[in-house]
């Protein structure tokens, strides 16, 4: 089969690719696009012919050094990598792929880039960020119990990104309420490993920073054995009970709980 014959079929091909396909020369001007280009950004050949591509895409990686295509032809490499640009007087998400032309001799004469839409995927993983951070929200409350005191139960694993959240709902509650104690109930948490009470440690510190003291309840025999053997010093005060945090609570702020009988009304 003869070069034109094989380059006619290979247009063929890239003609057939639903997403839009471009070549350019080493000068980053255009010497083809598929009609799936050529309706992604709404113009005809004649108009984009011979064009520089960083004119018809307008992206925030043209003309820069993190342009793929630039970078497969100076390296001969694939490049990959997401991308905005303006179709329409809008920005639109793309992730985009460039490789090098090359002729039969393997010398680089330009480069191959597709594009796919990724406006669905993005919107899509905005709306995960979302609730991943209301389902955060939701399982690690702060209530204020008392003035000056507040209660953060926590429920689940925990891992890096909970513990920072933690630290942000403790240390925004004591600037907001200006508490001296915050209980940091674990009775929720499966297991407590080196991981977990380094995250616990931190955030101790950093409401200590803040003019507060921290109480750690919930501690099971089970926990209290993993801390004592990996000889780990929690920094802060523990109890066994949510209950008996309480009352230390209560002691360290000066307030006296007492139980009051109830009055029965003569009727």
């Amino acid at each position: 089969m003869g070069d034109e014959k094989k380059f006619m079929l290979h247009e063929q091909v890239l003609e057939q690719i639903p997403t839009p396909v471009m070549a350019v020369d080493k000068d980053l001007k255009i010497i083809f696009m598929n009609k799936a280009g050529l309706n992604f950004l709404g113009k005809s050949w004649e108009e984009i012919r011979g064009q520089a591509c960083a004119n018809q895409f307008k992206s925030i990686h043209c003309d820069t050094p993190n342009c793929c295509m630039q970078k497969a032809i100076a390296d001969g490499k694939p490049h990959s990598n997401r991308n905005e640009i303006e179709v329409a007087g809008r920005r639109v998400p793309i992730e985009y792929f460039a490789a090098p032309l090359t002729d039969k001799e393997g010398n680089i004469i330009g480069g191959l880039e597709y594009v796919i839409d990724i406006s669905e995927r993005v919107h899509y993983e905005v709306q995960l960020r979302e609730q991943a951070s209301t389902i955060r929200e939701i399982s690690t409350p702060a209530i204020q119990l008392w003035e000056g005191v507040v209660v953060l139960p926590v429920v689940g694993v925990i891992d890096s990104v909970r513990a920072q959240h933690m630290m942000d709902i403790m240390l925004t509650k004591i600037a907001e309420t200006a508490c001296k104690v915050i209980i940091l109930d674990i009775q929720g948490v499966p297991a407590v490993d080196t991981a977990v009470a380094n995250h616990l440690i931190k955030v101790v510190k950093a409401t200590r920073l803040m003019g507060s003291q921290t109480i750690i309840s919930g501690i099971s025999p089970a926990v209290a054995q993993t801390i004592v053997n990996l000889g780990i010093d929690m920094g802060a005060q523990t109890t066994s009970t949510l209950r008996n945090a309480l009352n230390t609570a209560f002691d360290i702020i000066n307030c006296e709980v007492r139980q009051v009988k109830a009055v029965k009304r003569e009727t």
